[in-house]
């Protein structure tokens, strides 16, 4: 979006230069040259903003049949598309048309688009994604997105890499993006789903093979694809813009896709238990679970332990019954609506409800709607909700709550640190997400925003217990690091509790012994603070 052919130059010489024939295409828009045949665009007519998502999957077909011949004949070559960000939509376009003289297609720090999903839908601004739902629905496409300002670029995707020089001429050379570009649903028949692909990561985009292979794992339909026989992954660690953070690494990776080399995912199973689903680490008593709505209740038994203190599993001991202080336990994402087994049925989420209620705790669990970052308002409400739910509920001390929140929901930390209620006794988090990604296209005064709602809370906030894993991804420990430096300038209590050799979410090739200490020493963490 907003760019023209100028953007690809550094990668189309070291291509050229390794023997490739390379076609940079601008796609029609006010103020674009349009392209010619090499990575230079020419000088000359400029498209109305009338342009819509077919304009562009026309010119991507005419530049295949500039190189192979008319329509119906191969020209003996085979072409790569190469689609980067938004550029994907026209590329798969084109490719479904023209799937016979399409050897592969490459989605550069981009998604797989989906037959008659708008490429408004992948846009990661927020404040983008809510243009008027009644001009997306008419099929009106009059009219423009201004390009970006130089310090906006980040809420389109991570500027890291890029010199001053690069975004000061990025900057320059933007254009307006139509918006029939976004609003007109892209429309595949399928003939695409037959050319092989490849997808290059941008790390530093907050996206990595490791985590899409987590959210195949998950079980979304839609991912599935992604383990075919014909779809490979590289990974390059910088930011959105790798053609012009690091032109000559791209190249190298494009040249290597060209030959179908890659990283394979696995379907959900096939290489062991998903991470999501490996057994809970320590013993957990069977208790019996009472559903209620999205919440899932599990009460200690009577009589069990004596308030919430005692050794682990100390069933039979002579306790007081009673009103309990509760943990709540809420799972990460975004997770596929629809996910088998659904996140309540985890054993991560339901082993730690049940291993709270055995130390004399009222353990709960929250299944809410984050299926999108987009989501993150919603899921708020819902833990809101399932929050008061929980405190009404006549078996649960409303004074004394604990919340813990898992990976992707660490943004949902924000509300609760913001303006903490009396009765919130304490706060945990595990390999949690602390601020925005880069990719999620969140602007910067985003309401989840955990860092800036520590540093700028008018109140102290609620004691807080971290489990922080030692091989976490270098943006997701970055905004740990963050959270964990706000705490400090604001004196806050923080219990850090490190598991060192420890990855997100944990896993079968994990240290067992460490997840288990680590998870003990967290959860009593939290109920010695209910019990303060």
């Amino acid at each position: 979006m907003f760019t023209d052919a100028h953007v690809w130059e550094g990668t189309a010489r070291r291509l050229t230069a390794a023997g490739a024939q390379v076609r940079a295409v601008t796609l029609a828009g006010p103020g674009r040259p349009r392209a010619g045949d090499g990575p230079e665009p020419d000088a000359g007519a400029h498209a109305e903003a009338e342009a819509d998502l077919e304009t562009h999957i026309e010119e991507v077909c005419a530049a295949i049949d500039a190189v192979t011949g008319a329509p119906g004949g191969t020209g003996g070559r085979g072409i790569v598309l190469v689609g980067h960000d938004y550029g994907v939509h026209p590329v798969l376009g084109a490719a479904d048309r023209r799937a016979e003289r399409v050897a592969r297609i490459v989605c550069v720090d981009a998604g797989l688009p989906q037959d008659g999903v708008p490429p408004l839908a992948a846009v990661p601004d927020q404040s983008v994604r809510a243009l008027p739902a009644e001009e997306a629905a008419s099929g009106t496409t009059a009219g423009v997105l201004p390009p970006p300002g130089r310090e906006e670029w980040t809420q389109w995707g991570s500027t890291a890499g890029v010199s001053e020089e690069a975004l000061d001429r990025l900057t320059a050379r933007a254009a307006p993006q139509p918006l029939g570009t976004l609003l007109r649903p892209l429309r595949l028949s399928g003939a695409a789903a037959a050319v092989p692909t490849t997808g290059v990561l941008c790390t530093a985009n907050g996206v990595g093979i490791d985590m899409v292979q987590r959210l195949v794992d998950l079980g979304d339909p839609a991912l599935r694809a992604l383990t075919g026989p014909g779809v490979t992954f590289f990974e390059l660690p910088t930011g959105h813009w790798p053609m012009l953070s690091c032109p000559e690494d791209l190249a190298g990776v494009l040249l290597r896709a060209a030959a179908g080399e890659g990283h394979r995912l696995t379907p959900p199973g096939a290489s062991g238990t998903p991470a999501h689903l490996h057994p809970f680490p320590l013993p957990v008593p069977e208790l019996p679970r009472e559903r209620r709505g999205n919440v899932d209740f599990y009460f200690p038994r009577p009589g069990g332990t004596k308030g919430i203190e005692g050794a682990e599993g100390a069933e039979g001991a002579e306790g007081v019954d009673g009103p309990r202080p509760a943990v709540v336990f809420v799972h990460g994402g975004p997770v596929p609506a629809g996910a088998e087994p659904s996140p309540r049925d985890w054993p991560v989420l339901a082993g730690h409800a049940r291993y709270a209620a055995g130390q004399g705790a009222v353990g709960v669990t929250v299944e809410h709607r984050l299926h999108d970052v987009a989501d993150y308002p919603r899921a708020a409400g819902d833990v809101a909700a399932a929050v008061d739910l929980v405190r009404a509920d006549p078996r649960v001390d409303g004074d004394r709550i604990a919340l813990w929140f898992f990976s992707g929901g660490g943004p949902l930390l924000a509300d609760w640190l913001a303006k903490p209620p009396a009765w919130l006794r304490c706060l945990a988090a595990a390999y949690p997400v602390l601020a925005p990604l880069p990719n999620w296209g969140m602007s910067a005064d985003s309401r989840f925003h955990p860092v800036r709602a520590l540093a700028d809370a008018g109140q102290a906030p609620p004691p807080l217990v971290l489990l922080r894993v030692g091989l976490e991804s270098p943006e997701i420990a970055a905004t740990v690091s963050g959270f964990l430096a706000a705490a400090g300038e604001r004196e806050a209590e923080v219990r850090v509790v490190d598991v060192p050799h420890g990855h997100h979410g944990g896993g079968p090739g994990d240290p067992e012994e460490e997840w288990r200490g680590a998870v003990r020493e967290a959860v009593r963490a939290v109920l010695d603070r209910l019990d303060a």
